[in-house]
């Protein structure tokens, strides 16, 4: 972070100068609790030219939303080139990346507040969420234009789940973060696959998804897995019938 130090800056320099010191702050503590005192102290120059720069403290904080806005989207953007979960955990792996980075920051962003909650910071939030929504839409070889009713409602309720599921995690990041990231791709997966079991156009997107997947990827792994469940509950049901007393499992 600058601090201290005064040197002449273009206009649009010293805007993207104090925006990048205020996400900087922001990664710390909530946007409700900087000041622009704080903003312009870490930049190296006075209040009053902070304000020559932006009119008030709500226009800064509302660039300083726009481009951690642009950099959440940017990290649902993947080349469409390999099997779809390989895909989906590089993009759970950006996506986490800036939440570590912008804990609180993000935090205030997705919750709201008396900083960043204006119309404006809101609709800003809701253009990541459409624009990971259709990127979602795009790996599938889907038009954005008319999905599925179905896999509409799939990766709507996915990009939420990423959110909360982010949100809850920063609160004591109690389970490692690399297995959320996993998880969250085999949530995707668990979404598809019981739409899939009831209906013949989702089945028909999973069973091209699931074609071009490798057996230690995340799908085959989760797939893989119930399987080998349900076998060990057919197997004890069978045990069951015949009056066969299953293993005792000590506490």
């Amino acid at each position: 972070m600058t601090t201290g130090v005064r040197r002449r800056m273009g206009v649009e320099e010293r805007k993207r100068q104090l925006i990048g010191v205020a996400l900087e702050l922001f990664s710390d503590r909530s946007p409700d609790e900087v000041s622009i005192d704080e903003i312009a102290a870490a930049a190296g120059i006075s209040r009053p030219l902070v304000y020559h720069y932006f009119p008030g403290k709500q226009s800064l904080y509302e660039a300083a939303v726009r481009r951690a806005a642009d950099e959440l989207a940017a990290s649902f953007v993947e080349p469409r080139e390999g099997p779809l979960g390989a895909r989906l955990l590089r993009v759970m792996e950006r996506f986490f990346d800036f939440v570590d980075d912008h804990g609180p920051g993000f935090s205030a962003l997705m919750r709201g507040g008396p900083a960043v909650g204006s119309s404006t910071a809101d609709a800003m939030v809701d253009e990541v969420r459409q624009a990971a929504y259709e990127q979602i839409l795009a790996h599938l070889d889907v038009a954005v234009e008319a999905p599925p009713a179905r896999l509409e409602l799939i990766v709507r309720s996915w990009v939420s789940l990423a959110e909360s599921t982010a949100l809850i995690w920063l609160d004591g990041r109690r389970i490692p973060r690399r297995e959320l990231e996993s998880q969250l791709v085999r949530d995707f997966a668990a979404l598809t696959a019981v739409s899939a079991a009831y209906d013949a156009e989702m089945a028909g997107i999973l069973l091209r998804v699931v074609a071009d997947e490798p057996a230690d990827g995340p799908f085959a792994d989760l797939f893989g897995r119930l399987v080998a469940l349900g076998a060990q509950d057919t197997s004890a049901a069978s045990r069951e019938a015949a009056g066969v007393p299953g293993q005792r499992v000590e506490a």
